[in-house]
């Protein structure tokens, strides 16, 4: 698998996606989980084994939800935490994603959305279930963390401004290691620079910013190598800032250039803007 022949200076693997309600036997059968591999699940744990002994800062990390897999009413943790485990996997990334949030402004100045209990409640079940030191993650919408105090205002507004206000608000939060604010589908007037400053304000830990690909299903901003480079360059300011990039295997319409990037491409830019070492390693 590609998963083997990534470059070192990706330190974290989030592999898409696993169902909140997955179901899991044991013994590495994978079929019902939601992860859609062509390959077997020993496959996928040799792969896993064989990436990090070649890299062994690497953390290889299951991601839960995404906009197909929504079903989160039915949670297995349990499974979750056992297909984690046997995978040889460090931890989970969440990914929860809701087609009607019902995010509002209230008298007092805050967003609350019908989904805050139930983001809260995902969180402290599976790190009840997986408890440190295995990672636990979530991938986080892009205006999430707008609508108040001095980003009140901030464009582009959506029915997800505020979306992880809550949560972030929450004492839940200490159970989390990473965000990942997904600053992409938002629009071409939305700027990544300030959708990372915002979660800032209420997030001191590990934050990484995350850009996609060009892609039909997107709806943009998508950056060129140098825009992401320069982004990275930002952010490496910070000394647990990081960079993500969404989808890492893919490319616009099969191929990619310094225009229009692919998923590898736009890692080796956020590599240099990072001024980390390695950034010609071709990879895959």
């Amino acid at each position: 698998m590609s998963l083997s022949s990534l470059p070192a200076y990706i330190s974290i693997v989030d592999l898409a996606f696993v169902k909140p309600d997955l179901v899991y036997p044991g013994q590495l059968d994978i079929s019902q989980t939601g992860l859609e591999y062509h390959n077997s699940g020993q496959v996928l744990h040799d792969a896993i084994a064989l990436l990090k002994s070649r890299h062994p800062g690497t953390r290889v990390l299951l991601s839960v939800g995404g906009a197909a897999y929504t079903k989160w009413s039915a949670l297995n943790v349990d499974a979750l935490a056992r297909l984690t485990h046997d995978l040889g996997a460090d931890g989970i990334d969440i990914d929860f994603e809701s087609r009607n949030p019902g995010c509002e402004a209230t008298d007092d100045g805050q967003i609350h959305c019908r989904t805050d209990e139930i983001l809260d409640r995902i969180v402290r079940h599976i790190r009840s279930a997986l408890p440190r030191p295995a990672l636990l993650t979530a991938a986080v919408w892009s205006v999430g963390a707008y609508g108040e105090g001095i980003f009140r205002l901030a464009q582009p507004v959506s029915r997800y401004t505020g979306f992880m206000l809550a949560l972030l608000h929450s004492p839940t939060a200490r159970y989390l290691d990473l965000l990942s604010i997904q600053a992409y589908d938002a629009g071409p007037q939305f700027d990544p620079l300030q959708a990372w400053r915002a979660y800032r304000v209420l997030w001191r830990g590990p934050l990484a910013l995350g850009l996609a690909i060009q892609r039909d299903a997107g709806a943009g901003p998508f950056l060129t190598d140098a825009e992401a480079e320069t982004l990275a360059r930002a952010v490496a300011d910070d000394p647990l800032g990081g960079m993500m990039v969404y989808p890492i295997l893919a490319a616009p319409d099969g191929r990619g250039n310094a225009n229009w990037p692919d998923g590898l491409g736009l890692a080796r830019a956020m590599c240099r803007g990072m001024n980390l070492t390695g950034c010609r390693s071709p990879g895959l």
